[in-house]
Formats: structure tokens, sequence, C-alpha cells
């Protein structure tokens, strides 16, 4: 069917972009000018997220977040991307798995990792006493079993008999590797040291699903043995994180007229951690809210198995994870994330100037208070509620 450009008046919306018509790569060309010729694609998904950290991300009133699936820190994103990113005040709150955590230890603590190969025998690996994780090597008794001793030593501190979310828990194990990373000397390495100069949060949704988590389970059990619960008092309770992560998010939209912005690296709990933020505060605690502003996914899952790790910012809407008359200011790239990310990063320190660090850890108290006046002025069913939980003593 032929069609006559007078008879269509809808034609110049779909070919309103910019040509495809890139420069050649040279010896002077900068990692800007390759990620803003990226025309197509993931590549060109990979420029729309650049773009968006460039152009709505940088702004001061925007309140980023940050997740972190799969084993990042120990491929070494922590002192290459990560904290480069934090330092730039573009992590205003992080939630992360426990093992990259837990990982992120070995470089404040000066014990190595070492670029290896994924084509080895495991079995004989184990034998000479080296743990692998694909090609990264590293030693089983010097380096993971040296970190559980450390890290026991740590967990058994005055500042950790109590209970807590693990944004204090980070708190205080931050400050601590700040001090390992003074003493050994190597520059800013460890992404939990950073968080605790930059008054960053930190969560992990499920702390017992690390070496952390198997260590601080470890001690309670001892201390069970031996008597000594009065001892050794440390209990990670994640409801306080739930609440503490959602108080973030309502002072950054309702009280601050601000707008808010994931950065969503890889997917699994993290990701739905940060997302459920918003949930949180429409669904159960009943606040008015519409969802995140900005959105940037980098994920190699596929979205049709079902999974959350591959499931894009349209169906995250359904559920008012994200705004959705903000979708057109979502992206997401199917792409590794030990690609993408550092380029991301790279592009975003070398077009946009450093943001003020908005240092929410020290306005944790200030948040929380927020978030309850907000729960008992919005939420018609706290009188039930409260008659439910006074039957639990009757």
């Amino acid at each position: 069917m032929e069609h006559k450009k007078a008879g269509c008046p809808g034609r110049k919306k779909y070919l309103s972009g910019k040509r495809i018509l890139p420069r050649p790569i040279s010896k002077d060309t900068s990692i800007v000018d390759v990620i803003d010729s990226m025309d197509a694609y993931n590549g060109g998904r990979l420029r729309a997220a650049c773009h968006l950290l460039r152009d709505k991300y940088s702004q001061e009133d925007v309140t980023v977040g940050l997740s972190l699936a799969g084993a990042l820190t120990p491929a070494g994103l922590g002192p290459s991307t990560i904290i480069p990113l934090m330092n730039h005040g573009f992590v205003d709150w992080l939630t992360a798995t426990g093992a990259n955590m837990y990982h992120d230890m070995h470089f404040a603590l000066n014990l190595p990792m070492f670029r290896g190969s994924h084509n080895v025998d495991d079995a004989d690996l184990r034998d000479k006493g080296v743990t692998r994780i694909y090609d990264i090597l590293f030693d089983y008794e010097d380096v993971l079993m040296e970190t559980d001793r450390r890290l026991r030593e740590i967990l058994v501190r005055p500042e950790f008999q109590k209970e807590m979310g693990t944004r204090e828990f980070y708190y205080h194990l931050g400050k601590i590797l700040s001090e390992y990373e003074k003493k050994n000397k190597l520059g800013e390495v460890s992404v939990l040291a950073a968080a605790y100069r930059n008054g960053i949060p930190v969560f992990t949704s499920s702390p017992g699903d690390s070496t952390i988590g198997m260590n601080v389970a470890g001690l309670e059990l001892l201390a069970e043995a031996s008597g000594l619960q009065d001892l050794f008092k440390l209990k990670i309770n994640p409801s306080i994180d739930v609440n503490d992560s959602t108080a973030i998010i309502l002072n950054a939209k309702n009280y601050e007229k601000g707008k808010t912005g994931v950065i969503l690296i890889g997917g699994g709990s993290p990701k739905n951690f940060m997302l459920q933020t918003e949930p949180q505060i429409q669904e159960v605690l009943m606040i008015p809210e519409v969802g995140q502003d900005y959105d940037i996914n980098i994920t190699d899952a596929r979205p049709d198995t079902g999974g959350l790790s591959g499931a894009p910012p349209s169906e995250a809407a359904s559920w008012g994870k994200i705004d959705p008359t903000k979708l057109d200011e979502t992206v997401t790239a199917y792409l590794d994330v030990t690609a993408a990310f550092p380029l991301m990063v790279a592009y975003t320190i070398k077009t946009t100037k450093p943001k003020k660090q908005k240092r929410l850890y020290d306005r944790g108290q200030e948040l929380r208070e927020k978030l309850i006046k907000s729960y008992l002025e919005n939420n018609k069913e706290v009188e039930k509620l409260r008659k439910l939980i006074k039957k639990l003593s009757a």
C-alpha cells in the first residue's frame, strides 16, 4: 500500500529521532562520545540510561537508591565503580545481598583475590584450598576463613550487642572497615567504609542468606549452648529495615516534595526490597503515593519467565512501584552488569557535577518519626489494628 506524506499526519513523530550516522571511533574518541553514538538495541538502552543519569538523576532534589545483586564486590566493582558513584553523590541509599557486603570486607582487610579462569578443575581447587567465583580465585584459609575469624571478633564488640536492622549493623561494620582501610593504606576500597563516611544507609533484605548472617547465627548458637545469651545480644530484625527504607522514600516525595530514582544493578531480592518501599507506603501503610519517578534496570534476566530480575518498569507500575505516568523516564538494558555499570559510572562522572551528600543515615530517627506521623494520619484502619494487637494480651 502506497502512503503519501500529506495523508500521514503522525508520520514525523516516528521519524523525529536523531539520524543514525555516527562518527568513526578514533584514538581521540572519549567514553562519552562512544556511548552517545550507541544508536540501537541494548547499546541504545545503555545510552538512554546514561542520559537519564545525566539529565534527571543529577538534580539535587532527586533521592537515588542503588541496588546490587550478583557477585559484584568480588569482581572489584566496589573500588572501580560503586565507591566513585557514591563519592559523586549519586547514591543516597543502597541495598545489596549480604554476600556482596561480606566479600567487600576482603578489600578493607587487605585479603587478596585474583584474576583466574573458569576453565579449571574444581575438585583440584578444593584439594589445593582455593575457592572460585567463576573466574575469580582466592585462598580458602587465608581469605575466606580469615575474614570469618575477624568478622567474629568484630561481632562480639559492645556496639553490636542489641537488636538492630542491617542499616545500623552495616554502619558499625563500615566504621570498623574504614579504620582498616586507613591502617592498610589501600585507599578507598570498601563499599561499607565509603557508606559510613558518606552517611549512606545500607540494607540487606535477607541478612541470614550470607556468610555474615551465618556467623551471626553461629555466635548465637554458641551463646545459647554456653548460657551466654545475656552477653551476646545481637539480633538482626528485618522489619526495622522495611520501615527505615520506606521512610527514605516517603520523606523524599511527601515531605521534601522531591523526586526519587532507582538504579537496579541485577535483580533478585535487592531489587525487590528497593522497589517495595512504594507498595509499603501505598498498600500497607495506606499513605497516598504514586511510585518512583525514575528507574534504570541493568539485567541479563529475561522477563518472560515471570521472575522479578527480568521484570521491566512497566510491570512494576502495575504494583505501584513506578509512577505509571513516568514510564518514558525509565530504561531497561539487557546487558552484563560488569560491563555496563562501569561504563555508566564513567559517563556520569564525566558529564555531571558532584551532588551534595544527603547523609540520610544521620537523619534516620527524623525520617522514622515522619513515617509514623503519616501512617497514623492516613491509615483509617489504625484503631482496628490496635484492637487486634491488644487482643494478644487478653
